[in-house]
Parts: structure tokens; sequence; C-alpha cells
């Protein structure tokens, strides 16, 4: 049968406002039930008003959970999952990107936290309900930032190093891709799909919220670059389309398999990687 997204389950992580909330109401729009997994409850709520009021669905639903924290990110999942004993589709799209070093309630460096941490505590906390669906996908936004990555397993947090916003980005975006490709071996001998992205330079809030040289550079950009509707395409893809069943491993832009950068395939940096966030996140 067919991969059609009416009637199923669909978590999508950070759909409040940019490429997450226009992949949720996409989602809406084609009939599945959306569970948006948002920080903030009063946009979360406006957001979740706007999708029905678009769509017209009434299978729209409201979890709060902040990506950054470890404790969030559990009580999240656990909300998820008792409402959610079956999910079909998860796309983990919840980030941010910050001009200066912060350090998050864990300890941990926030981008890490948030954009890597985020995307792979949840994940695995509703793993099996996700494996309950049979034929799932599990989509991961990341980033062509991946190529300014330096990844250093011995200061993750960026407390040795002198911090440059860029590369610690890019950072947490390659972690993205690893995190991806080392859960789709994982799940080998399942139904289960996983993929990665790139969106595009998006016109959206992400970049509204950026401080200093950032956001200077981000207006003189931002005429040039998509829309938020044209940057959550290839998630929609990704997560919608018939065209990319059993396709699983890889990663993507403009809803095509791309190469990503030669680290990203490492298959021993993906697991050492797996292996440390398991141990912070008490995995």
């Amino acid at each position: 049968m067919a991969w059609d997204i009416a009637g199923k389950t669909v978590v999508v992580t950070g759909a409040n406002s940019g490429i997450g909330k226009e992949a949720a109401a996409e989602f809406a729009a084609l009939g599945a039930r959306v569970v948006m997994v948002c920080r903030n409850r009063s946009k979360g709520q406006a957001a979740k008003l706007e999708l029905e009021e678009r769509t017209g669905s009434e299978t729209v639903e409201l979890v709060i959970g902040d990506m950054s924290s470890i404790a969030s990110i559990r009580a999240a999942a656990a909300a998820v999952g008792a409402r959610c004993p079956v999910i079909d589709v998860l796309l983990n799209n919840a980030g941010f990107a910050a001009t200066t070093r912060a350090v998050n309630e864990d300890g941990l460096e926030q981008m890490f936290a948030t954009n890597h941490l985020g995307y792979f505590l949840f994940t695995n906390l509703l793993l099996e309900n996700i494996k309950a669906a049979g034929e799932a996908r599990i989509v991961c936004v990341a980033s062509a930032a991946h190529r300014w990555a330096r990844l250093d397993f011995d200061d993750l947090h960026w407390s040795r190093r002198r911090y440059m916003s860029m590369p610690a980005y890019g950072t947490t975006k390659l972690m993205n891709i690893l995190f991806s490709s080392e859960l789709s071996r994982r799940l080998s001998g399942t139904e289960v799909t996983v993929n990665s992205l790139h969106p595009g330079v998006i016109a959206s809030e992400f970049g509204d919220n950026a401080q200093g040289w950032i956001k200077s550079l981000w207006w003189l950009v931002k005429p040039f670059i998509l829309t938020t509707r044209q940057g959550a395409q290839t998630s929609i893809h990704l997560c919608a389309s018939p065209d990319v069943t059993g396709i699983t491993g890889k990663y993507w832009a403009k809803s095509k398999v791309k190469k990503p950068r030669r680290i990203a395939e490492n298959r021993d940096v993906a697991k050492q990687l797996w292996d440390l966030s398991a141990e912070i996140c008490g995995l």
C-alpha cells in the first residue's frame, strides 16, 4: 500500500514558527493528526489556532516542551507518548543559533543541548511508539552549515576553545546528520526510516531573533532567500511523499539526496557521538 499521510500521527518539534509551522500546516491540510511540540505556551496556542483556521483541521494538538532542557524533553516525550501510542512520523525541527556562548540548566552549551540532544533524547524516548507504527519516518532538520563544523569530543561545550558562533552552530548541524545516519543503522531490519536535510536559507524568525553581526548580515541577505513555505518543502517531502518510501540514512537538499561533508559519513564518529550523548542523557 502506498504511503499516505492522511490519518497518520505526525509529531513536529518547534512547530509554532518558521518551517516547523509551515510543515505542520501542510500535514494538517493533508488530513494527518498533528502534534505540535512548542517551547512557549502562548505562541504554541496561537500557532495551533492559526493552523486550525488555515486548514480546517480538528486534529491539531499542542504539547509544551523546551528542547534545551533534559527534564523538559523527558516531560514532553512522556506527554506525547501517553497521547500517541503509535507515531507514524517524527519531524525533529526545533533549533536555534546563538551569537554568544551560554550554558543551560544542565551545564551544557545551549546550542549543543537544543540542536543535538533535543533530537537525540526526544527521539530515543519515543522510539518504541515509532516502531509500533511499523512503517514510520524520522526526519531531522540539519543544515549545510555542517560544513563549518569544528567537532572536538574533548570540548563539546566550547569551554576551552574560543567560542565562534557559526562553527559552533555548524557542529550541532553535523551532529544532526551523524545522529540520523547512526539511528538508521540501529533501526536496520525495521520499517522505520531516518533521514536528515538542509532546508535552505530561510527568511524566518530564526534569523530575525539573531543578535550582533549575524542580525546585520541577515537583514542584508533576507530579501534574496527562501520563504518559510519554500524552506519547508524538503521536510514535507521526506515526511509525506510516497517517493521516499524505504529510503533511509540519507542527507537531502531541495528534495534530492546530496553528499554531505565526509566526516558526516564517518561511522566511528557517529557511534562515538551516540555513546557520549547517551551517557549525558542517562540512557
